[in-house]
């Protein structure tokens, strides 16, 4: 399919797509018998690639993680323990995250009791 109808298919715009072609995360092909364009030409593999690239960015994951997702999910190369390490590396970061995040909360609540007790 060309990329007009992979965006369709996908939701994600045909810019957002060059953009990750060029970023590494999926790769459209030309083909040979067609010599009137240079359209690259994408098949479902790349549609369940977005589908996988646009849940993770909703999830937090970096375009550099997700690369390492693709890779883990879609090359031969990643056993399962690999696979595995590479969603424990994110639960960890989460989990960082999350303890910045209360540290944050908490000493925004410090700031509004003292706004509030002192009238600033």
């Amino acid at each position: 399919m060309l990329i007009n109808e992979l965006s369709k298919k996908t939701g994600i715009t045909a810019h957002t797509i060059r953009y990750y072609e060029r970023y590494g995360l999926i790769k459209g092909v030309r083909k040979n018998e067609i010599k009137s364009n240079k359209y690259y030409h994408y098949d479902d593999e790349v549609v369940e690639k977005l589908q996988l690239i646009r849940d993770a960015k909703s999830i937090g994951f970096t375009l550099s993680e997700i690369k390492q997702l693709l890779d883990a999910w879609f090359s031969k190369k990643f056993n399962v323990a690999k696979k595995v390490a590479v969603l424990d590396e994110k639960l960890i970061s989460i989990d960082e995250k999350i303890k910045q995040l209360k540290e944050v909360k908490k000493l925004i609540a410090q700031f509004k009791r003292e706004v509030e007790e002192n009238d600033c």
